[in-house]
């Protein structure tokens, strides 16, 4: 196979967030100051041809991710549906962000690092912690779910980044790495979801299952579409807005899209295709969104006109993605809010995190 580099639709003539969570596009007038590194993706699609640079294969690949990153996020589902949990391997870095060169006071990036090793620690009576950027919080830096990177015995993302030659760009999750090649396969997650779909079916143990369907790709890129824009995007965009015109503009456009999905989802379990019994990628995409709404993004990122607590069509569609096989592993709650809450002093000075309506407990309920 030969690879191919492609600046997927998604992420095309756009101005990027540092991508520690993932590559959201925003505007100028939206843009954080205190956020001044910029996307840069790798892209090498896998395919299945003899002589591919990266074919598919059982343990040679491993994803790097946090599960508070909702980009991050979409990769740990589809490889949860698809079975592919003995083939490609994960490491979840912390959720707290932390200087990544805390001895230079020019580099002033903040980032993703890695729990401390729980063995190494163990028998200290003062177990390691972080705080915020600002010095505030104390956050246990060993840490249930998190591990010490296995590979480069990296302390932070930035030197995966570094050691793999990338030394301007993002440090951003997910990563797809090769460990043959010590290579950064891709970090855009709308590419690696859809490796996972379909490039390892030989190796799923739930090889059927196709998210993203020919007969239906047309009408899952255009729900991507406005999903990516008014929703997953569309809460960063309040979030950050800098001006109040801004902060209008991008809740009334949030509201309007969770309105059009509340629409959609209220006459079908899924948003796409004829199947009702299969998701697609498009419910993936939608899910890690909803799923941090009402605990995180409705407070932190001012997005109060919704909840999918109070939108049962919301919430019955959550509850079924939450249900489907291996879904539910892949959600940490604690360690969303942890990321959020602990990561931008710039909104959340002190890193005080909410208690929160337990949203995770309605998804166990049933409709």
């Amino acid at each position: 196979m030969t690879t191919t580099k492609k600046k997927s639709k998604e992420n095309s003539n756009a101005v990027m967030l540092s991508g520690e969570t993932g590559s959201v596009k925003v505007s100028p007038s939206f843009l954080p100051s205190f956020l001044p590194y910029f996307i840069t993706l790798h892209h090498s699609f896998h395919y299945s041809d003899p002589g591919a640079k990266f074919p598919p294969a059982r343990d040679r690949y491993h994803l790097y991710v946090a599960y508070a990153c909702p980009w991050a996020h979409r990769t740990l589902i589809v490889r949860a549906l698809k079975g592919l949990q003995d083939t490609i391997s994960f490491t979840v870095l912390h959720p707290t962000w932390q200087r990544t060169r805390p001895n230079d006071p020019n580099d002033t990036h903040c980032g993703w690092a890695f729990a401390k090793d729980k063995d190494q620690h163990k028998d200290e009576p003062n177990q390691p912690f972080f705080t915020n950027t600002l010095g505030f919080g104390t956050f246990p830096a060993v840490l249930d779910g998190c591990e010490p990177d296995p590979f480069f015995s990296a302390t932070y993302l930035r030197d995966i980044y570094e050691a793999c030659g990338d030394s301007t760009g993002t440090r951003s999750v997910p990563i797809l790495f090769d460990k043959k090649t010590n290579t950064i396969v891709s970090n855009e997650s709308s590419e690696i979801i859809r490796m996972l779909n379909s490039e390892f079916n030989q190796f799923a143990t739930n090889p059927k299952l196709d998210l993203y369907p020919p007969k239906h790709r047309q009408e899952i890129d255009e729900i991507n579409e406005w999903i990516y824009h008014g929703i997953n995007n569309g809460v960063y965009k309040c979030g950050f807005s800098k001006t109040q015109e801004a902060y209008n503009t991008a809740i009334a456009s949030l509201t309007d899209a969770f309105d059009r999905a509340t629409t959609l989802l209220t006459h079908r379990r899924y948003l796409a295709g004829d199947d009702d019994d299969n998701p697609t990628e498009a419910d993936v995409r939608l899910f890690v969104t909803l799923l941090r709404f009402d605990e995180v993004y409705t407070v932190y990122f001012k997005t109060n006109t919704r909840s999918v607590a109070s939108t049962p069509a919301l919430l019955n569609y959550c509850r079924r993605i939450y249900k489907l096989p291996g879904v539910k592993q892949t959600c940490n709650m604690q360690q969303i809010k942890a990321h959020y809450f602990t990561s931008h002093p710039i909104l959340n000075n002190y890193s005080i995190i909410p208690k929160g309506p337990d949203f995770e407990r309605l998804l166990m309920q049933e409709p």
